[in-house]
């Protein structure tokens, strides 16, 4: 026989068939009492005692085995892995092979040992009847079909084998294929139900997995049939509509889905009607579409409509409430300031351009930008949470101005902008602006510190059609620019020689980075004078410019430029190069003093920097002193100071420069490694008038010797004054245009040697007074 499909059967299957082996116990009893009648019927035609013997064994067996299946049953009839379903099967195959010996002994005896025609009769019609139940009760075991298939067939083919003559013989080889036909029938009902059972698991596996992922899914889920109605729905789709179950959603139609809604006051009327057009006609297109829904809850529903297989429309929806704040976020963080909440610079743009695009293009607008001055301290000495606050505390009180036709926004850091859409006349717009400043004024307290709010703007007046946003913030930023130079805590309103000027500077901006790129810069130098010997002692480079046009420029002006382009460093390692080479060329006793800007010092490439430029030059390390500015020390005093040392490791000097003018310099005398301070030149103004500048001059002095400090007067410029630094103050070093104009290289080296004339002068003096 061949292998039937079910023999390597999955083990819950297996222990399924053995199961089946206990059922219909009672048609055991029944069969049993067949056999015994029947043994009775032959035992009484054939007087025969071995007849009336199988009659009662007959009978036992089949009560042995319906006792064993009760037994089964009253155990529970659960077995419980396949070793227990192995030793059942093995206890059933027993109890049925004797039942199965004793039908093919008594077809045996019947037709081959003590033949009778009723006796072969009923005993062949017993085993076939019997072998035609085998099929149908016994399929679950393949090897009970086969020993009762063998049991019941075979002693009756071998008994009319036996027999010898050719009916008998031809009729036991034809009864033999009923043994193979058994088998076979019961090994396709044992496959059909194997497929059944399998067909069956799989789709009770894929309804489970269909039930799982419908009821795990984050979005609510309905199916509607042909009529429009739910034929499936999800657990999601309940809870978000507020049933206790799915099955509650069964049957309704999405108009009634949506009433739902508009019964719990969540929808109104109207989204309800345009809802449903929406579903029903993506339904009806076959494509998607969504629609999202805000409920009075303030929650937000996303619907999603697409028609399914099978004449079935799916609708999906679920609770979007947490993206619809996320994107409200972000768009409110896209356009607002983080600090103030007021409209920042690119939103600021798009609402007064939308503005300016509407309406009467002959009305007046002005624009306004505000900025807090010197609010870069504010930072520096109370730290940016502070200035936060003070941020914080002017835009509250600009917020209190916006409103129908005043748009306020925050640029950035501590400007702001302010539009006007409607201005009757210039008049008008400083009327407005004079409000704001006044309402600007006074203190506020931040963090438990009374600051004062100070600000300058510039404002613009334009006709609509004439300007767009971007010419009115030009124009409003040179006005700032203005009111800023004319000395702050003001405003002013753009005038066309503004623009002029700004076109000049940004003209001489260019000018000045071509300069610097094409080394068109030269370096002069201002003799520094020993007061003992009124020698040139060192001398202090400075950087002049000569424009081909407009001729000499102040350092006072491209300085300021040069910093605010970025390009200052670039100057200075021009100025420090030059210095170096030509220091080189003087005399050993003559030194040179070169002033690094505060950018120079946010960087390690500044000692780098001097380091090349001495090794480039030749020049000793001792004869350079570079002159560091409270700027510099203000910017980052940890990294400031670890510069200086490495400076002063490569065997430079180092000078505080114009000391005194700081809120803090007497604190840099013992925390930094200087070796002079150069007095700015605002100590001599008044000197000759005034004893207590000359008291102040005279205590930093003696202060600055015990420290190890040599001290270097700036502003020299009269006699009077060097006379009073001479016989009372007693500096080091004096400086100043009492010397005359800086020099060239050239000039500095030819007055190396050279005596001023004022020593003798000094001294006629110092002689009068002693006397």
């Amino acid at each position: 026989m061949g292998r039937t499909k079910t023999e390597n059967i999955p083990p819950d299957v297996y222990i399924q068939f053995v199961r089946s082996l206990f059922d219909n116990a009672h048609m055991l009893v029944i069969g049993g009492v067949c056999y015994w009648i029947l043994g009775f019927m032959i035992y009484f035609r054939t007087h025969n005692p071995l007849f009336l013997a199988f009659s009662f064994t007959l009978l036992s067996i089949s009560l042995f085995r319906y006792f064993g299946i009760r037994a089964f049953r009253k155990a529970g009839g659960v077995i419980a892995n396949v070793d227990e379903a192995r030793r059942w099967e093995r206890n059933y195959i027993l109890k049925g092979s004797l039942q199965g010996l004793g039908l093919g002994a008594l077809c045996f005896i019947s037709i081959y040992v003590y033949p009778d025609p009723f006796a072969e009769l009923a005993a062949t019609s017993l085993a076939i009847a019997t072998l035609v139940t085998v099929v149908g009760r016994n399929y679950g075991s393949p090897r009970m079909v086969r020993i009762f298939s063998v049991t019941f067939i075979g002693p009756a083919a071998l008994a009319l084998l036996l027999r010898m003559d050719v009916p008998s013989v031809v009729l036991g080889l034809m009864i033999i294929p009923l043994t193979f036909v058994t088998i076979n029938s019961a090994d396709h009902v044992r496959d059909v139900l194997f497929s059944a059972v399998i067909g069956h698991k799989e789709a009770r596996k894929l309804a489970l997995r269909f039930d799982r992922a419908l009821n795990t899914m984050s979005h609510g889920l309905v199916m509607l049939g042909p009529n429009g109605r739910v034929a499936v729905a999800n657990a999601e789709a309940a809870h978000l509509m507020s049933l206790k179950s799915p099955d509650a959603l069964l049957g309704r139609s999405i108009h009634g889905l949506l009433m739902r809604g508009v019964a719990g006051g969540m929808l109104a009327p109207k989204d309800c009607r345009y809802i449903e057009a929406q579903l029903t006609r993506a339904l009806r297109e076959g494509r998607d579409r969504k629609v999202l829904v805000s409920l009075a809850n303030g929650q937000h529903y996303e619907f999603s409509a697409r028609e399914g297989s099978q004449e079935l429309g799916v609708i999906t929806f679920e609770d979007v409430t947490a993206r619809v704040e996320a994107e409200d976020k972000i768009r409110f963080m896209a356009r607002y300031d983080n600090l103030t909440g007021l409209p920042n610079r690119a939103y600021f743009h798009e609402l007064v351009g939308e503005a300016m695009a509407s309406g009467d293009g002959d009305r007046l607008c002005g624009l306004a930008v505000l900025d807090l001055d010197d609010f870069k301290s504010v930072n520096d000495t109370l730290g940016h949470p502070i200035g936060d606050g003070l941020i914080y505390a002017v835009a509250e009180r600009l917020a209190a101005i916006a409103g129908q036709g005043i748009t306020v926004s925050r640029f950035g850091g501590d400007e702001f902008m302010v539009f006007f859409d409607r201005v009757e006349d210039e008049s008008h717009l400083t009327g407005q602006l004079d409000e704001i400043f006044a309402g600007l004024q006074g203190e506020v307290d931040v963090a438990g510190h009374g600051l004062r709010i100070q600000a300058s703007g510039g404002a613009v007046l334009s006709r609509v059609k004439d300007t767009d946003v971007d010419a009115m913030i030009v124009k409003a930023d040179l006005a700032l620019y203005k009111a800023k130079e004319l000395g702050k805590n003001s405003w002013r309103l753009f005038e066309a020689s503004m623009d002029a000027a700004f076109r000049n500077r940004q003209l001489m901006k260019a000018d000045l980075r071509t300069a610097v790129e094409s080394k068109a810069l030269r370096v002069v130098y201002q003799p520094i004078v020993a007061m003992n010997t009124m020698r040139i002692a060192s001398c202090e480079a400075l950087c002049r410019w000569d424009h081909p046009d407009l001729g000499p420029i102040s350092p006072s002006i491209f300085i300021p430029l040069a910093e605010e382009m970025g390009i200052i460093s670039e100057i200075s390692t021009f100025v420090l190069q030059a210095a170096c080479t030509e220091c080189a060329k003087w005399p050993d006793q003559t030194s040179v003093s070169v002033n690094l800007s505060a950018k120079d010092f946010r960087s390690r490439d500044v000692v780098q920097k001097v380091r090349d430029a001495l090794i480039n030059s030749g020049l000793a390390a001792g004869r350079l002193e570079i002159e560091v500015t409270e700027t510099a020390l203000l910017d980052d005093k940890s990294l400031t100071r670890q510069y200086i040392e490495e400076l002063k490791q490569l065997g430079v000097r180092i000078a505080l420069d114009d000391f005194g003018t700081g809120y803090s310099s007497l604190s840099y005398l013992h925390k930094l490694p200087l070796d002079k301070i150069k007095i700015d030149r605002s100590f001599l103004i008044d000197v000759t008038q005034n004893s207590r500048s000359l008291e102040l001059l005279k205590g930093i002095v003696n202060l600055s010797r015990p420290l190890g400090l040599s001290v270097t007067v700036e502003g020299v410029e009269t006699f009077e004054q060097l006379k009073i630094l001479a016989l009372q103050v007693k500096p080091d070093l004096v400086q100043g245009f009492l010397f005359g104009a800086a020099l060239s290289a050239s000039g500095i080296e030819t007055m190396s040697s050279a005596t001023w004339p004022f020593v003798a002068d000094l001294r006629l003096t110092g002689k009068r007074t002693a006397s």
